[in-house]
Protein backbone atom coordinates (compact mmCIF):
# COMPACT_ATOMS: atom_id res chain seq x y z
CA UNK A 1 0.00 0.00 0.00
CA UNK A 2 1.69 3.06 -1.27
CA UNK A 3 1.38 6.90 1.15
CA UNK A 4 1.18 8.84 -2.14
CA UNK A 5 -0.89 11.51 -2.67
CA UNK A 6 -1.76 12.97 -5.85
CA UNK A 7 -0.01 16.85 -6.23
CA UNK A 8 -2.54 19.00 -7.41
CA UNK A 9 -0.44 19.29 -11.16
CA UNK A 10 -0.78 15.11 -11.62
CA UNK A 11 -4.80 15.73 -10.87
CA UNK A 12 -6.63 13.08 -12.87
CA UNK A 13 -10.23 13.65 -11.53
CA UNK A 14 -12.78 15.49 -13.35
CA UNK A 15 -14.29 18.96 -11.98
CA UNK A 16 -17.52 16.60 -11.05
CA UNK A 17 -15.98 14.99 -8.22
CA UNK A 18 -15.14 18.29 -6.52
CA UNK A 19 -16.73 18.49 -3.10
CA UNK A 20 -18.96 21.74 -3.46
CA UNK A 21 -20.10 19.68 -7.13
CA UNK A 22 -20.49 16.21 -6.05
CA UNK A 23 -21.00 17.01 -2.63
CA UNK A 24 -22.88 20.25 -2.06
CA UNK A 25 -24.96 18.82 0.64
CA UNK A 26 -22.65 18.55 2.94
CA UNK A 27 -19.97 21.32 1.71
CA UNK A 28 -20.49 25.22 2.00
CA UNK A 29 -17.61 27.52 0.71
CA UNK A 30 -17.12 30.78 3.17
CA UNK A 31 -14.57 32.15 1.37
CA UNK A 32 -12.37 31.74 -2.15
CA UNK A 33 -9.51 33.32 -3.89
CA UNK A 34 -6.71 32.17 -6.29
CA UNK A 35 -5.01 31.18 -3.22
CA UNK A 36 -7.13 29.56 -1.01
CA UNK A 37 -10.72 27.79 -0.70
CA UNK A 38 -12.67 27.14 2.41
CA UNK A 39 -14.97 25.18 2.67
CA UNK A 40 -17.51 24.17 6.35
CA UNK A 41 -18.56 20.71 6.08
CA UNK A 42 -21.22 19.02 8.12
CA UNK A 43 -22.13 15.86 8.23
CA UNK A 44 -25.31 14.64 10.12
CA UNK A 45 -25.65 11.12 12.58
CA UNK A 46 -25.95 7.92 10.16
CA UNK A 47 -25.45 10.21 6.62
CA UNK A 48 -23.09 9.40 3.91
CA UNK A 49 -21.44 12.37 1.84
CA UNK A 50 -21.27 11.08 -2.11
CA UNK A 51 -18.02 10.45 -3.79
CA UNK A 52 -15.90 13.57 -4.11
CA UNK A 53 -12.85 14.81 -4.27
CA UNK A 54 -10.56 17.41 -2.38
CA UNK A 55 -7.79 18.80 -4.92
CA UNK A 56 -5.86 21.04 -2.72
CA UNK A 57 -3.75 19.57 0.07
CA UNK A 58 -5.52 21.76 3.43
CA UNK A 59 -5.50 22.17 7.13
CA UNK A 60 -8.89 20.78 8.37
CA UNK A 61 -10.18 22.33 12.16
CA UNK A 62 -12.09 19.58 13.61
CA UNK A 63 -15.10 22.03 15.44
CA UNK A 64 -17.30 18.88 16.70
CA UNK A 65 -16.87 15.00 15.59
CA UNK A 66 -17.71 11.56 16.08
CA UNK A 67 -16.38 8.23 14.75
CA UNK A 68 -16.57 7.96 10.75
CA UNK A 69 -15.90 5.32 7.98
CA UNK A 70 -13.76 6.75 4.46
CA UNK A 71 -14.19 4.28 1.16
CA UNK A 72 -12.54 5.07 -1.76
CA UNK A 73 -14.51 5.74 -5.12
CA UNK A 74 -15.10 1.93 -5.44
CA UNK A 75 -16.65 1.64 -1.90
CA UNK A 76 -13.09 -0.23 -0.84
CA UNK A 77 -12.46 0.78 3.10
CA UNK A 78 -9.88 3.15 3.90
CA UNK A 79 -10.41 4.03 7.14
CA UNK A 80 -12.94 3.26 10.36
CA UNK A 81 -11.78 5.35 13.21
CA UNK A 82 -13.67 2.85 15.51
CA UNK A 83 -10.58 0.53 15.02
CA UNK A 84 -8.28 2.85 16.52
CA UNK A 85 -9.98 3.74 20.01
CA UNK A 86 -12.27 6.50 21.26
CA UNK A 87 -12.26 9.96 18.81
CA UNK A 88 -9.70 12.21 19.60
CA UNK A 89 -10.11 14.93 22.00
CA UNK A 90 -11.47 17.85 20.04
CA UNK A 91 -11.19 20.35 18.61
CA UNK A 92 -8.54 19.18 16.71
CA UNK A 93 -6.32 20.72 13.83
CA UNK A 94 -4.82 18.92 11.18
CA UNK A 95 -2.83 18.37 7.90
CA UNK A 96 -4.19 16.33 5.07
CA UNK A 97 -2.64 16.35 0.96
CA UNK A 98 -5.39 16.26 -1.78
CA UNK A 99 -7.80 13.37 -1.43
CA UNK A 100 -8.84 11.24 -4.54
CA UNK A 101 -12.39 10.04 -4.77
CA UNK A 102 -13.89 8.83 -1.67
CA UNK A 103 -16.81 8.91 0.36
CA UNK A 104 -17.52 9.65 4.52
CA UNK A 105 -19.92 7.78 6.52
CA UNK A 106 -20.73 9.60 9.82
CA UNK A 107 -21.38 6.25 11.77
CA UNK A 108 -21.38 7.94 15.62
CA UNK A 109 -24.15 9.74 17.46
CA UNK A 110 -23.06 13.20 17.01
CA UNK A 111 -22.77 15.69 13.92
CA UNK A 112 -19.13 15.76 12.36
CA UNK A 113 -18.84 19.57 11.46
CA UNK A 114 -15.05 21.18 10.28
CA UNK A 115 -13.16 23.92 8.70
CA UNK A 116 -10.75 23.20 6.14
CA UNK A 117 -8.73 25.58 4.45
CA UNK A 118 -7.39 24.32 0.99
CA UNK A 119 -3.85 25.30 -0.10
CA UNK A 120 -4.39 26.23 -4.16
CA UNK A 121 -0.77 27.18 -4.29
CA UNK A 122 0.93 24.58 -2.40
CA UNK A 123 2.40 23.13 -5.95
CA UNK A 124 4.41 26.33 -7.05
Amino acid sequence: MTNHQPRATEWQWPESLDALRAAPKHHRRLFENERVRVLEVRIGPGEIVPVHTHRWPSVIYMQTGTHFVRRDGEGKLLLDTREAGPPPKLPLTVWSGPLPPHSVENVGTDEIRLFTVELKQADN
